[in-house]
């Protein structure tokens, strides 16, 4: 689904040149859960960036769904990046004076869906959230953990092959950060491939995966060890 190879990112000023990503290497299979971990300057929110087109590498190569998607234009990167992948930030990101249906409904109208569809995908994704009776509802009128419930279903109301999560659960208590995990994996367990950058080292764990990051590289590519059988006594 995702495969950089060599990636390299880097920003310049006039008096200097700061290397995010050095000879960034990462393959993500489809229909996979990934974990992303680091300390913070590690460059994690730029392999974030990198990987949902909202910026290109200054070198190296990247293919999404089996695609050289490296040197792509703005347009095109846009376009691709409406098409194939889906966002959830930590900060939930709704419009304060519009219901949650229209907070969903707003990506889906820039697609160029008729109203139709659009209500058909908005029901369908409020349905898998748990909050269909909430349509009508403002978001200040709904938790922490319902505003992420709801920024995760206007991410799947786009079907995204490919789904980001910057931190999805750091605003969140402990208790809401499992409930929006537990969404997060049934999303998962139905082919959509996640990638997630997390400081929780529980949520961590949960994934199948788990990526270290530190200085721009892929120090570590750990898979989630199999617990012990329980024995009897």
């Amino acid at each position: 689904m995702l495969k950089m190879n060599n990636v390299r990112k880097s920003f310049r000023t006039d008096t200097i040149e700061t290397h995010a990503l050095r000879d960034f290497s990462l393959e993500v299979k489809e229909g996979e859960f990934v974990s992303v971990t680091g300390p913070s300057g590690s460059g994690k929110t730029t392999f974030l960036n990198i990987a949902g087109l909202l910026e290109p590498p200054t070198g190296g190569e990247y293919l999404l769904d089996g695609d050289d998607v490296s040197n792509l234009n703005d347009r095109q990167r846009s376009h691709l990046r409406n098409e194939k992948i889906g966002f959830i930030f930590q900060g939930f990101n709704l419009i304060p004076d519009l219901t949650l249906f229209d907070n969903i409904d707003v990506p889906l109208r820039y697609r160029g869906f008729s109203a139709k569809e659009r209500r058909k995908r908005i029901e369908k994704v409020l349905e898998q959230v748990g909050l269909s009776a909430r349509a009508k509802h403002l978001p200040a009128q709904l938790s922490g953990g319902q505003q992420q419930r709801i920024a995760i279903a206007r991410a799947l109301a786009g079907e995204p092959r490919f789904l980001l999560a910057d931190e999805p659960t750091g605003n969140l208590d402990s208790l809401m950060a499992r409930q929006v995990m537990e969404l997060l994996e049934f999303i998962n367990e139905w082919g959509t491939t996640i990638v997630m950058v997390t400081h929780d080292p529980e949520l961590a764990r949960r994934a199948h995966r788990n990526i270290q990051i530190v200085d721009g590289q892929v120090c570590d590519l750990r898979a989630v060890p199999e617990q012990p059988a329980a024995v009897s006594v």
